[in-house]
């Protein structure tokens, strides 16, 4: 399990974490919320030297999903290999087929709607560096918002659903604070205190540290 290693970019005016995860023998990873910025994301793509096998997007908003497809088609053109988008869950399509006008409105360049190759629902797996992911819905923060777990790992990646000391925002006209604090308490919490994760802004934490401290979840 040592072989597998992560690393986090923050890219966009909002700072979100696009996460890189790798298997450090074979050479081979998948990037998790490519925002934007896809030259800075290809930068270190290059530092690290792995080839990706896929793209895979937690949820819909464009500071996790608009640079998805410019990346997709930078590294399809360099390894002369298919790579897919696989995810969100298609509840987020509305925000996907968005992202364009949405990045226009906030005067932000080189972000696109993106479409997956591929949608996720509660019960699949992706494949990460060699390794198992079980896919969880979690909506709330976006109605088609999933997390990538591996309990073999002890480790998530978890997007904008949970926060060191906080959680995703649920005021857009489609959040349900309700609905996300059910997902958290129901489905991730009980993966255990010693399960690590990465978050879509901020640094990590461990589901134990947010459930003793986190004041949005006593």
């Amino acid at each position: 399990m040592l072989k597998i290693q992560a690393a986090q970019i923050a890219v966009t005016p909002f700072q979100q974490n696009c996460t890189l995860i790798w298997d450090a023998e074979t050479n081979r990873g998948a990037v998790v919320d490519p925002g934007g910025d896809a030259p800075r994301i290809l930068a270190a793509l290059d530092r690290a030297g792995f080839t990706v096998d896929r793209i895979l997007l937690t949820h819909g908003h464009l500071d996790h999903a608009g640079g998805a497809m410019a990346l997709k088609l930078a590294l399809e053109a360099k390894q002369a290999s298919v790579v897919p988008i696989e995810g969100p869950h298609r509840d987020d399509a509305f925000l996907l087929s968005g992202i364009a006008d949405q990045a226009a409105q906030y005067g932000l360049d080189g972000m696109a709607n993106a479409t997956p190759d591929r949608w996720l629902e509660e019960g699949d797996a992706v494949c990460i560096a060699g390794q198992a992911f079980a896919v969880l819905h979690c909506p709330g923060h976006a109605p088609g918002h999933v997390v990538f777990v591996s309990k073999e790992l002890g480790f998530a990646v978890v997007g904008d659903v949970l926060f060191r000391g906080s959680i995703g925002r649920t005021d857009f006209p489609y959040g349900d604070h309700a609905a996300l604090i059910a997902a958290i308490k129901e489905k991730l919490l009980p993966l255990g205190d010693e399960m690590r994760f990465l978050c879509g802004h901020g640094p990590g934490s461990t589901f134990g540290e947010e459930r003793r401290s986190n004041p949005f979840l006593r």
